[in-house]
């Protein structure tokens, strides 16, 4: 995984912890064997067009990112065994549930990726 974080254009940080996949058994197992994520965390599922939470024990709001980092749609609170998609989307952003309630994400925003430097 590579630890990063997101801000908006204007480099106002949105997700202070934010793990992005880089091999396809991370996108696999995605979030299905962690504890939930805290406000302000996030996963980053790439390449990704839908999600599910086959499995999973808790809901997560999700966001569906195109391969210009723009917002192209929001899913508020997945619960388990739903499943989620948008054919616009190159990369997913998997949320604690009710993160959406907390921030302002509308579509056509654009995001921006930071990695950590240690």
């Amino acid at each position: 995984m590579i630890h990063g974080y997101l801000t908006d254009i204007n480099d106002n940080c949105l997700f202070e912890k934010v793990l992005r996949t880089s091999s396809f058994l991370e996108r696999l197992c995605g979030l299905l064997f962690s504890p939930p994520l805290k406000q302000k965390e996030a996963l980053l599922i790439e390449p990704c067009s839908s999600v599910h939470t086959v499995g999973m024990r808790y809901a997560i709001d999700v966001v569906f990112i195109d391969k210009n980092w723009h917002v192209v749609k929001t899913a508020k609170s997945l619960k388990p065994w739903r499943m989620a998609a948008s054919s616009k989307a190159y990369r997913v952003l998997e949320l604690a549930s009710d993160s959406l309630e907390q921030i302002d994400l509308p579509s056509g925003q654009q995001l921006k990726w930071h990695n950590h430097v240690e």
